[in-house]
């Protein structure tokens, strides 16, 4: 049964809105910018809802379901279309992009109401949700390479959106810049599938490896460098070491920025195109051990970075990172079923804090320092509990759904040949580490004593942000009202409905959203598992085979549930009691004896400095890469090589041609005699030479 369902939609309708606010936005009024934003994207959303619910295993209809609207690049034999492709996989990607961006346009409403560029703002929003959508329904890696590039662009003009103020270009162009490296990689990745496979299309290639058409010969090493320049590509993108530099910094934009990029979506994008690409990591293991590895680092590193930040988005910022290194784990031991549900979950929850900090810094008038805040619970009820919903599900403690997609990567971990309890343990001590320093956030930020009523902390606080309020023109940059600057106990404020309901819908989607991933043990089925196994099993579906409810019923090894329920319930039961034990000390920390990490980091003084300046990598590279290039850029390639050789031959050959000028000029004295003298020798000259001419003859 072959059914069109106009994927090609989906994608257009964002860039739809993003033409018509861009273009004629500066005409419009806030609420009619806001009205088209919100519209496309809703249709976007509501698109994508009824194709998910046209083709859902079972319906007949054969999955993958590809729409190709014709060639786009043809050379030779190779072709490439442009094509939608929707499988289990992009079904969950689709839904997670349109919904949670959605949302994120919503809560964009209110909390960018009172800033300059508002047209600007969602017209960049639309913008980046069309190029996400055209990377996650890509037929071809071609394809998917353009939105991939797509959501750098959209990503540079959302963190540079007050683009006058230093820090905030300075973040664009360093995103914009470290995306470059891991991109270079992915090209070459691609250029060596065309070079083995003859084709891009994910059909064609994920079709010959299944048939093994290739030679075991020199096929090993092909899949090797193949996996490894996608898995480069997409340590970029995801934020993974040793290009996760961009993403802390990338904070520099508005927060609802923080949310869509960099926490719900773009940052995904390299675990879902290494998803996407598991027939080639799975025939590649040490590319698998090495993406282990990198995911295992990552985790653990950003998590001890997040231990000393008090700006509270920086501190999401590193959480992110580190769980990013979750999901990145989850796809090295090859468990990329676990990677996508924690992908999900993590949307989820992770959007809703960033929205909640937002919410929070709209309340206490953009002061974002968490040591000046404290004692909010009672002050902004609403964002208290929901910010607390997202706390615990990121500790990944029961039965939220933090818990559920965290369980099902450290199970995979400790049963996989990628993995072992050496990694496990790794990951068990990263999710103490978050549980502390999200607990150390919640306590910091809503509990203790209120601070916010300190005339010399806002007056600090506001002359900080006073050259951004002028950079950008805006009425307010702290996102409030007149009453904002009497931070007292009546200038705080909860934020506005508009802002609110988004947060509470992420709110139940971060408590029930792991529900689908329920494993055996529990007495579960893993929904979420036995969905995406069509797709993740070892020799992928060719387009046009129908794949029904019980073909789903077998997932890549390193999925599987042991038989053995003692040992699950053991490795679940340590995450939580890690979780536990983490929230344990925020509270001995941070409530109970506040003076405590005073106390500890003054013993600790280097270790405490080193982590709190983030272990000096930003300065390192700056050593050892930033500052070299800029040394041979200006001294070797502007000074010498353009100043001394291009515009020394340029201007060296008008001083010559000058110079014969001159001379030249003396000839043409006006003298009569002197032309006389000159014809003469000439004359003589000539003579001698015929002369000269005869003789030798």
């Amino acid at each position: 049964m072959t059914k069109n369902l106009n994927l090609w939609v989906i994608p257009l309708l964002p860039l739809i809105g993003a033409a018509i606010n861009g273009l004629f936005g500066r005409r419009f009024k806030n609420a009619m910018v806001s009205a088209v934003a919100l519209l496309f994207t809703a249709a976007s959303f509501g698109w994508a809802a009824w194709a998910v619910w046209t083709v859902w295993p079972g319906s007949g209809i054969a999955l993958p379901h590809i729409e190709t609207l014709g060639t786009w690049i043809t050379a030779g034999t190779f072709s490439a279309p442009f094509g939608f492709y929707l499988d289990q996989l992009s079904m969950i990607m689709v839904l997670v992009v349109t919904g949670v961006g959605f949302l994120i346009h919503i809560y964009s409403v209110g909390y960018m109401a009172h800033e300059g560029g508002y047209y600007r703002f969602f017209a960049y929003l639309n913008l980046f949700m069309f190029f996400m959508l055209t990377l996650v329904l890509a037929n071809n890696y071609l394809l998917m390479f353009v939105g991939w590039e797509g959501v750098g662009l959209a990503s540079y003009l959302l963190i540079g959106f007050f683009f006058l103020k230093d820090s905030a270009a300075d973040a664009g162009k360093k995103a914009f810049i470290v995306n470059r490296i891991g991109d270079f990689a992915f090209l070459i990745g691609m250029f060596l599938i065309i070079r083995h496979f003859g084709s891009l299309n994910y059909d064609a290639v994920f079709g010959k490896i299944a048939a093994g058409h290739f030679t075991p010969e020199a096929g090993w090493g092909i899949f090797t460098a193949i996996a490894l320049c996608l898995m480069f590509g997409a340590t970029g993108k995801s934020a993974q070491v040793p290009l996760y530099v961009w993403l802390p910094d990338a904070m520099e934009g508005p927060t609802p920025v923080s949310a869509l990029i960099h926490a719900a979506t773009m940052v995904t994008a390299g675990i879902y195109m290494i998803a996407r690409s598991h027939a080639i990591f799975n025939l590649a293991p040490h590319a698998l051990q090495i993406v282990a590895i990198i995911g295992c680092i990552t985790a653990i590193f950003a998590a001890t970075m997040g231990l000393a930040q008090t700006d509270i988005k920086r501190v999401l910022a590193y959480s992110t990172v580190s769980q990013l290194g979750y999901m990145f784990l989850a796809c090295g031991v090859a468990a990329y079923s676990a990677g996508i549900f924690h992908l999900m979950t993590h949307a989820f929850f992770k959007a809703l804090l960033f929205l909640g900090a937002g919410s929070v810094i709209h309340a206490v008038g953009g002061e974002q320092d968490m040591r000046r805040m404290g004692g909010l619970r009672k002050l902004i009820p609403v964002t208290f509990w929901v910010v607390t919903i997202a706390t615990i599900a990121i500790a990944g403690i029961p039965p939220f759904a933090g818990f559920f997609s965290k369980d099902e990567i450290l199970g995979a971990v400790f049963h996989s040949p990628y993995g072992g309890p050496v990694i496990w343990g790794i990951g068990v001590l990263t999710a103490g580490l978050t549980s502390f320093y999200m607990f150390r956030l919640w306590f910091m930020t809503f509990f203790g004593e209120l601070k916010l009523g300190s005339v010399e902390l806002g007056e600090e606080a506001h002359a900080a942000k006073a050259p951004a309020q002028a950079a950008h023109g805006a009425a307010s940059h702290s996102h409030g009202h007149a009453d904002d600057h009497s931070h007292g106990h009546g200038g705080v404020h909860e934020s506005p409905w508009i802002m609110l309901a988004p947060l509470v819908i992420l709110a139940v989607l971060s408590f029930v959203g792991g529900w689908v991933g329920v494993p055996q043990f529990m007495g579960g089925h893993n929904e979420i598992e036995q969905f995406l196994a069509p797709v993740m099993q070892s020799g992928p579906a060719v387009a046009g085979e129908a794949v029904s409810d019980k073909d789903a019923t077998t997932s890549h090894a390193g999925e599987a549930t042991p038989e053995n329920t003692k040992e699950e319930l053991f490795l679940a039961g340590t995450s939580v009691a890690a979780a536990l034990i983490g929230l344990f000390f925020a509270y001995l920390f941070y409530y109970k004896s506040p003076e405590l990490p005073d106390r500890i980091t003054s013993k600790m003084h280097g270790i405490y400095m080193m982590v709190l300046h983030k272990y000096y990598v930003d300065e390192g590279y700056g050593a050892i890469f930033v500052k070299p290039l800029l040394a041979l850029s200006t001294v070797v390639l502007w000074r010498g090589v353009d100043q001394g050789v291009i515009d020394g031959l340029v201007n060296g050959a008008g001083t010559a041609s000058q110079g014969v000028g001159n001379e030249l000029r003396q000839m043409q004295s006006g003298n009569i005699r002197s032309y006389a003298a000159w014809v003469a020798i000439g004359g003589a000259a000539i003579v001698a030479y015929m002369i000269w001419l005869g003789v030798t003859r």
